[in-house]
């Protein structure tokens, strides 16, 4: 017998003599909790980013590719990568063709190796549409897949994400409840909480050394903020 299954024994052995536990219904506890009105989801969650150094623009679903538009072209940005397969991303894409000729937006549609010094060098922002957010924490959440690649948002040094105000959930777990990740949990999940930033042994905080150094937030709602 190696020390492996000498461990797993006394395990096991160790089990076989103890009571059963009761695994408790935390599910059902925090779906009792009651539902959090939908404008104050998104006041939060604009008020917890906006504490990190994000951007949150809110409009309805008939404005908001204007308005963000408008906020990249006063920005300066030239280039601005995006995923043409997403709905949004083609809107957002159509509406700058139409309001700023400067401003070239480029399909992510190629291996990484085949354009990796453009992607480093000359892309200023990255546009991904999120599957839901967070306001107790103010975090956008990113299921990274073919269609939406993690490098899309991690690697220009401006990340610009739009999120459905329907899919601002109050707390992480009506998030996990909600979009069944226990079903269909994703190889890799992310939580963004504000632009990358980093402070060394003196304390300085400093934005963009591992990631965007801004985040701007656009969410789709119903009703206009400022």
């Amino acid at each position: 017998m190696n020390a492996r299954d000498s461990i797993l024994g006394k395990l096991r052995r160790a089990r076989e003599g103890a009571a059963p536990v009761a695994v408790p219904a935390v599910a059902a506890w925090y779906g009792a909790a009651p539902a959090t009105p939908g404008n104050e989801r998104i006041a939060q969650f604009k008020s917890l980013l906006e504490a990190v150094h994000g951007e949150v623009l809110v409009a309805g679903p008939d404005h908001w590719a204007d308005r963000l538009a408008d906020r990249l072209i006063q920005g300066g940005i030239k280039r601005l990568l995006i995923n043409d397969k997403c709905m949004e991303e083609q809107q957002l894409r159509q509406t700058l063709a139409k309001r700023s000729p400067e401003l070239r937006s480029l399909a992510y549609d190629q291996p990484i190796e085949a354009w990796k010094h453009d992607l480093f060098t000359t892309i200023d922002a990255g546009f991904t549409v999120a599957d839901c957010a967070v306001a107790a924490t103010g975090s956008l959440v990113l299921k990274s897949s073919a269609l939406k690649p993690r490098t899309q948002s991690l690697v220009p040094p401006i990340h610009v994400a739009l999120v459905h105000a329907d899919k601002i959930h109050p707390r992480l777990i009506d998030a996990a409840l909600a979009e069944n990740w226990a079903g269909s949990l994703p190889t890799n999940l992310v939580l963004v909480s504000g632009p990358s930033k980093t402070s060394d042994i003196q304390q300085t905080t400093a934005y963009g050394a591992h990631g965007p150094r801004e985040l701007i937030v656009m969410v789709v709602s119903g009703e206009e903020m400022a």
